[in-house]
């Protein structure tokens, strides 16, 4: 397995599939993050990271059945594994801890350090 460091994109499409649970191949990944989050990807991008994620351990895939609407072509569906969920965890649990330990003076506006 490469390394287990989590990208900034890399966590939102694991997040994604994660959504789609069986349902979680590129288009479908790209069209849930530009609906949750108003972000346009291409579609090369997301199956780039489907890729590295795969590489990593994170997400497996297996083909789908031939359906009508893709003209009898099979879909590759992503599904997230033990070790892509930990990541995920150990991930949210890194921010939550950071983000707790800001002083909430620092979220006070202050004209000094305003940006």
């Amino acid at each position: 397995m490469k390394g287990t460091n989590l990208g900034e994109l890399e966590e939102l499409v694991l997040l994604t599939v994660g959504v789609l649970y069986k349902e979680a191949y590129g288009v479908a990944v790209m069209d849930e993050i530009e609906k949750q989050t108003g972000r346009t990807l291409n579609i090369s991008a997301i199956h780039a990271v489907l890729k590295r994620l795969e590489d990593k351990g994170f997400v497996k895939s297996e083909m789908s059945e031939p359906t009508s609407e893709r003209g009898g072509r099979r879909k590759k569906i992503f599904i997230l594994t033990a070790s892509g969920r930990k990541s995920l965890e150990e991930a949210n649990e890194l921010r939550n801890q950071l983000f707790n330990q800001i002083p909430k003076i620092a979220f006070q506006r202050s004209l000094k350090y305003q940006v």
